[in-house]
């Protein structure tokens, strides 16, 4: 844990994590939904508009049928004022590139000056030096940069439509900014989406990192849908969350469980205000309810949520989103 996660740390979060996890536990062993606190954690998405068109990505390849927007900031503000003192974590992203919305920003200092760990992934295109030194500004906590690639030819193969040096441009103007205000924050990571085009590269991507002075290299296994994109997984299984059957099909290699953790921990909301379980219902096809219609307490405890925790409880295959979820399965470096 670093420093600046740490000092969010208080006892009100605490005691919420503590009813957490506690009742995580109850229910796992009854196998029943028991659910005491607040999500410690929630994702937030500004946008789902992007630049680029990744192949196994529904907003790069404008699959949603739900609608398209930016979040406003009044609803923002809202959410957060709903999710309360137990909330300590937010990642600004779900679908979309969020700096094509012209008040990201706006967003992050809402939530980092209630002492929240503040998140967001990117692509990096957008990253000018002001934008930069607004970055620094505005409290971010830490800025994931997508790069996938140590060179054009093998970044295209998944970031289509993306140019890899302005990717490294926006690295080199944050990193900049922060020198110049000498802030350590936000903590810059790069993440590598490991493919077979790319999986050679990863110890060029690591003296690249360290030449730049970036914080972590994150290297993240490939999710594909309906066993498509198989070209794109490494032959490297350890690089891999998938393993090839007998009848040349993928399947995920880590252990099927009845229980998630992330269904007592975190929800994600879109950027109309919808509730969603997960990261992976990129659809918004399981909603739990609206904070436009209802507050947020009773939709966290509602018999809707309620019912889903109980399903996943009873068996989590019946879950489409839950069938191809890689929790547990992502590499640290």
């Amino acid at each position: 844990m670093n420093a600046a996660l740490r000092r969010t740390i208080n006892p009100v979060r605490v005691w919420n994590y503590f009813l957490l996890r506690s009742s995580y536990s109850l229910s796992a062993i009854l196998g029943r939904p028991i659910h005491w606190g607040k999500p410690l954690a929630v994702s937030i998405e500004p946008t789902t508009a992007c630049n680029l068109g990744c192949p196994q990505c529904p907003s790069g390849l404008k699959k949603f049928t739900r609608p398209t927007g930016n979040l406003k900031t009044d609803l923002n503000k809202k959410i957060l004022d709903q999710l309360g003192p137990t909330l300590q974590y937010i990642n600004y992203y779900f679908q979309g590139e969020p700096f094509i919305h012209r008040n990201f920003l706006e967003l992050v200092r809402e939530a980092s000056k209630r002492n929240i760990y503040v998140v967001t992934s990117t692509n990096a295109h957008f990253i000018s030096p002001e934008t930069a030194r607004e970055i620094v500004d505005s409290g971010l906590s830490e800025a994931i940069i997508s790069i996938d690639g140590m060179s054009q030819e093998s970044y295209e193969k998944y970031r289509i439509g993306g140019e890899l040096n302005k990717v490294l441009e926006g690295a080199k103007n944050l990193i900049a900014a922060k020198r110049e205000k000498r802030s350590v924050l936000p903590k810059v990571t790069f993440q590598f989406l490991v493919t077979r085009y790319n999986e050679n590269e990863i110890p060029a991507l690591n003296e690249l990192a360290l030449s730049l002075g970036v914080d972590e290299v994150r290297l993240k296994t490939i999710q594909i849908y309906d066993h498509e994109g198989g070209n794109l997984i490494p032959e490297n299984e350890s690089y891999s969350r998938y393993q090839r059957t007998d009848a040349g099909r993928f399947e995920l290699k880590n252990k099927f469980r009845n229980s998630c953790w992330r269904m007592w921990s975190s929800c994600v909301f879109t950027w109309d205000g919808k509730v969603v379980p997960c990261c992976f219902d990129k659809d918004a096809e399981h909603q739990m309810g609206e904070v436009e219609k209802l507050p947020f307490g009773k939709i966290w405890k509602s018999d809707v949520y309620r019912g889903f925790r109980k399903q996943l409880l009873r068996n989590r295959r019946e879950i489409e989103i839950c069938r191809n979820c890689s929790e547990g399965s992502k590499i640290w470096v």
